[in-house]
This record gives structure tokens, sequence and C-alpha cells, in this order.
């Protein structure tokens, strides 16, 4: 599942690769090839790597488009915390106030305020509303958290 901001990013980088990225790694391999004897010539090593890298990101990148289900807003997730919502949560025992978009884990990498739903945090809230505690538990103990507010981008 991704949302369709994720899915958006996710064609960007694919697109970015294809059309910017992998033709100029190319014209270097083809350039530092002309040059004659490979066997010593870090260019033609260091950008023929470069290139099996661009060319396993953009098959994932392939996989993930082709795969992933897209998760839209829908009206009926109003009120309760569902895939994709932005939700503040509140520990009023260590007074700790948090606030976290809840993604699926390819749009983790690069967001800071957001986390997997399959986390223990996420698992405790998914289906709550704002006023219900959820109790997460971890390694470190169990914490009773306050859902504050829940918000959908639309």
């Amino acid at each position: 599942m991704i949302t369709p901001e994720g899915m958006q990013k996710l064609r960007e980088e694919h697109d970015h690769l294809w059309r910017v990225e992998r033709p100029d790694v190319t014209a270097k391999v083809s350039w530092a090839a002309s040059l004659g004897d490979r066997s010593e010539n870090a260019d033609y090593h260091y950008n023929k790597k470069r290139l099996r890298e661009i060319d396993s990101r953009l098959r994932y990148l392939r996989k993930c488009i082709d795969d992933f289900k897209v998760i839209n807003y829908h009206p009926n997730q109003e009120g309760k915390v569902n895939f994709g919502a932005w939700v503040e949560i509140k520990n009023e025992a260590k007074g700790l106030r948090n606030r976290f978009r809840i993604v699926g884990y390819e749009e983790l990498i690069g967001n800071k305020n957001y986390i997997s739903m399959d986390s223990p945090m996420a698992k405790a809230l998914l289906g709550k509303q704002v006023g219900d505690e959820a109790i997460v538990t971890t390694k470190l103990g169990d914490f009773v958290w306050k859902i504050m507010s829940i918000e959908y981008e639309k």
C-alpha cells in the first residue's frame, strides 16, 4: 500500500533515473570505453558500477509502481485512524506529544514524521478515534497515548 503522494515520488524518481541519470552515465561509460584499455580505467569501472545500480533501482521502482496499491482518501476515513492519516498523540505521564503520518515502508525514507503501518505504534492506533487511548507495547514496556487529532490529505 502507498499514498498517492508516495506513488508520485516513486514515479518522479523513476523518470529522473531513466531520462537524466542513466543517459548521462551511459555516455560516460561510452567515453571511458573509447579510451582503450579498460582493465585500469577507473572512470569506466566506476560508471559501469553506477549503471548497474541505476538499472537495479529502475527495476525495483518499476515493480513497486506496478504492484503497490494506491490508497486514496475517502470521506469514510474521517474520524478514525487509517492508512495515510496524520495523527497527533499525547502521553500525559511523560509529558510527550508527537505528530506523524502512517504510511507504507517505501515512503519512510527521507520523511522524518512518517511511521510504518507495520510499527507497534501504528498497529495500536489503527481504527481508533480522537479521544481514544492506545496502549503501545514495546521492549521498554507499555505506553499509553491519547489521540488528540486525526487529519487526512485530501
